[in-house]
């Protein structure tokens, strides 16, 4: 029922990607700019001015330019991109895509418009309407721009199929896409990064260890690089090589946040007690972070500052009332610390809340025993084995429910299951089953 400090690798496990998957793979790139390669003879001079002060940044006078030529003009799909493009630029984005969209309408082969148009959903978080201007775009003729600008289409598309923390995306179909990406243009840094990251989340383990090596062999110094790397060796449970390989990456960037994080996991892992001042100082530093301060919370239990711990679990539970992991953290502490009917009122409430809380299950076992309530017990562990299987500790709290129910027959069952099961591992509670067999049975 205790938790281990392989818990505390589980929840950077889980909250890995929003600690550090921002680094790990492709950003959205901007929108192209006019294409300044592209010759027409009959541009209006207007439009042609106002391309002239976008080179230069001079956002003011080329909406003058734009917004004149558009009152008269407002189908023209060149002059309608480049207002898109302009009010992008000034970080307008409702008015960029009011504008991109009739660049689109207005001529439908537009390819700038459309991966434009498309680029800046993604950009806002809008999959579902990004995503059909992206493909558009993969289908249509870059022309003058060239190919290496269509692979963004490509890569956007890779980008909004990753798995991320919010939905699990394909990463199969986001790895075709990047090829194809790649079969335009050639290979980046961050398409190394999106590769490695896409096969590890296929559960491609060796191919996502090659690519993030692939990279630290161009460039040592890649903090995306090492922290995915470390992060794989963390969820293969390679503790010591991923000790050793951090300390190596933090010698050359000391104060990098993941990094540290990833170290201190590492640590508490292995049970090192250097684990408890680094996560002391991250908390520190980092008040306000979730994963910072559980991290703390459950090093601090297991190195037996039950009170401390709950401190911050407390705290956390004053913002989020109704977390169940909290919760049973928290009832976990009260055990610690013996005060059992205060555990059983959290332990209740937790379950209450996350019925399949197999944690929570196992902590109102444990405490309704310790408060003579057998029957709550007996519930509580016929929840728990819907989802993990039995172990020597509920096999006696099973044995010793029944026994204080005098129901004897199922009592001997279970005093014998916990007897073949904990292999004199628990020697006070096999020596107290052995008396109460030899008193159940003789009765029988």
């Amino acid at each position: 029922m205790v938790r281990t400090f392989a818990s505390v690798v589980a929840l950077w496990i889980l909250t890995a990607s929003l600690s550090m998957g921002q680094t790990t793979t492709t950003k959205i790139p901007p929108s192209p700019g006019p294409n300044k390669t592209a010759v027409d003879q009959n541009l209006a001079p207007q439009v042609v001015d106002a391309e002239a002060a976008i080179v230069k940044s001079d956002w003011t006078t080329a909406e003058t330019k734009l917004d004149s030529w558009l009152t008269a003009h407002p189908a023209d799909t060149r002059a309608l991109f480049d207002a898109g493009y302009t009010a992008d630029a000034q970080n307008r984005l409702n008015d960029a895509a009011a504008f991109y969209k009739r660049a689109a309408a207005a001529d439908p082969s537009s390819f700038e418009a459309h991966l434009s148009l498309g680029l800046l959903l993604a950009r806002q978080n809008k999959a579902d309407e990004a995503r059909p201007e992206l493909e558009t775009a993969t289908k249509l003729d870059p022309g003058p721009v060239g190919a290496e600008v269509k692979a963004r289409a490509w890569r956007a598309l890779a980008e909004l199929d990753r798995p991320r923390p919010d939905h699990p995306g394909d990463p199969s179909l986001a790895s075709q896409e990047l090829l194809e990406a790649l079969k335009l243009s050639p290979e980046t840094p961050s398409d190394t990064l999106l590769a490695a990251a896409l096969a590890e989340a296929a559960g491609q383990n060796d191919a996502a260890d090659a690519a993030y090596r692939r990279l630290l062999a161009k460039d040592p110094t890649s903090m995306e690089a090492n922290a995915g790397l470390a992060h794989l060796l963390i969820v293969r449970k390679q503790y010591p090589e991923a000790e050793t390989f951090l300390r190596t990456a933090l010698a050359k960037a000391p104060n990098d946040t993941v990094l540290n994080a990833q170290l201190a996991t590492v640590l508490a892992a292995q049970d090192k007690a250097e684990a408890l001042p680094l996560l002391d100082h991250l908390h520190a530093a980092h008040p306000d972070d979730i994963t910072f301060t559980r991290m703390l919370a459950d090093v601090e239990a297991q190195a037996g500052d039950a009170a401390g711990s709950d401190h911050l679990y407390l705290a956390l539970l004053a913002k989020n009332p109704d977390d169940p992991s909290l919760l049973v953290a928290h009832g976990e502490n009260l055990l610690r610390q013996l005060k059992y009917s205060e555990a059983f009122a959290v332990f209740s409430q937790a379950t209450r809340i996350d019925p399949a809380s197999s944690d929570g299950w196992s902590g109102l076992a444990f405490s309704a025993s310790k408060i003579g309530q057998p029957a709550v017990t007996l519930h509580a562990l016929t929840m728990r084995s819907k989802f993990l299987p039995e172990v020597p500790s509920t096999y006696f709290l099973w044995a010793t429910s029944y026994d204080t129910m005098h129901d004897k027959d199922r009592a001997v069952v279970y005093y014998h299951h916990f007897l073949e099961s904990s292999a004199g591992r628990f020697p006070d509670q096999e020596w107290q089953a052995k008396q109460r067999l030899l008193l159940l049975e003789k009765k029988k």
